[in-house]
């Protein structure tokens, strides 16, 4: 397993069982729940396929649930709600409303549930007991400088669309954004928010859902704005397929660098096929799984999980996948990326 040596130094051996006579029942007693954004996104559907396994190695029963779209905070404070009533152990979140769901992580740790947020952080961060992700800052810095550099000098002129995830602007969706304006030279202003720039390089932004319908009308919308379009940051892959899909209609798609973060399978291959011209890839498998671990040793022995030095959460990595690769910007090819992908 390629996530074998992360998940040794990260969190050691299992702490030794209870006494024997307890050993059966505390099996029983360590529950844990994964809430998700939603239950179709590959994303998800990996992240549960991590947390499920690895439950199932340790013992730990693991109850999912997901919003029915991306940006559903009711559902999640239902599941909040669930896991509470279920005595759970632990709660691994992906929280779509990153502000309105902190209420209801504040009554599960109050209850004395470990609360760990993946992929996405709560606002602020510290409001869950600790958070496994991808350095999404880094990730769209990463995307951001690559098309810096493969535009070259035309990057002083260049026309940008973003494709962003929802108005709530909820944290992956800013750092991924402002993370993309940094690396490609752009003042970010305030890099807490989405949309303040005055660049004048950044002709649109709207909002996709992150799915690929989102990203067709989206880009749409932005051709509407401005035809001369040649760069379109987008917050998934889904919806860089969308918007690949919306420049195709009008007979744009060579000549407009799309890029992107994930690193799913389906991406990777969209990398490799010329859709998409770079991607940051994710891990979600390895955060679900040391999430479960950290339930276990929190049920076992009470101890939370530390972050990486430094960083105010555990970073579980980001690499930048293209067939073109640019000077100054470390990659890899999509042949290395379809052996690291999920979904």
């Amino acid at each position: 397993m390629r996530f074998s040596v992360l998940k040794t130094t990260v969190f050691g051996a299992a702490v030794a069982g209870l006494a024997s006579l307890a050993a059966p029942a505390s099996a029983a007693e360590v529950g844990a729940c994964l809430i998700t954004k939603t239950d179709t996104n590959p994303f998800f559907v990996k992240m549960k396929e991590g947390a499920t396994a690895k439950a199932t190695e340790l013992g730990v029963t693991l109850k999912s649930y997901a919003g029915k779209i991306d940006g559903d905070n009711e559902s999640q404070v239902a599941a909040i709600e669930s896991c509470i009533a279920d005595g759970a152990k632990g709660i691994l979140l992906v929280p779509s409303d990153t502000k309105a769901i902190v209420e209801s992580v504040k009554k599960a740790r109050a209850a004395g549930i470990l609360v760990i947020a993946l992929d996405t952080p709560l606002e602020p961060i510290s409001e869950a007991d600790a958070t496994f992700a991808t350095d999404n800052f880094k990730a769209g810095q990463l995307i951001g400088a690559w098309a810096k550099a493969t535009l070259g000098d035309a990057a002083k002129d260049a026309k940008i669309a973003y494709m962003d995830l929802n108005p709530s602007q909820p944290t992956v969706d800013v750092l991924r954004d402002q993370g993309f304006m940094t690396g490609f030279g752009i003042d970010t202003k305030d890099v807490t928010k989405i949309g303040d720039e005055d660049d004048a390089r950044n002709v649109c932004h709207d909002v996709t859902n992150g799915n690929e319908e989102g990203g067709r009308k989206a880009m749409e919308n932005c051709l509407q704005k401005d035809p001369g379009i040649n760069v379109v940051y987008t917050i998934n892959e889904p919806s860089a397929a969308g918007a690949y899909e919306a420049l195709k209609a009008v007979g744009m798609e060579k000549n407009v660098l799309v890029v992107s973060v994930d690193g799913g399978c389906p991406g990777v291959k969209n990398v490799a096929e010329g859709v998409i011209g770079a991607t940051s890839q994710q891990y979600p498998l390895l955060m679900a799984s040391m999430g479960i671990e950290a339930i276990k040793k929190f049920a076992d022995s009470g101890e939370k999980p530390a972050p990486t030095e430094g960083k105010d959460f555990f970073d579980t990595g980001a690499t930048l996948v293209t067939d073109k690769p640019a000077t100054g910007v470390e990659s890899i090819d999509t042949k290395q990326g379809l052996d690291k992908c999920w979904g």
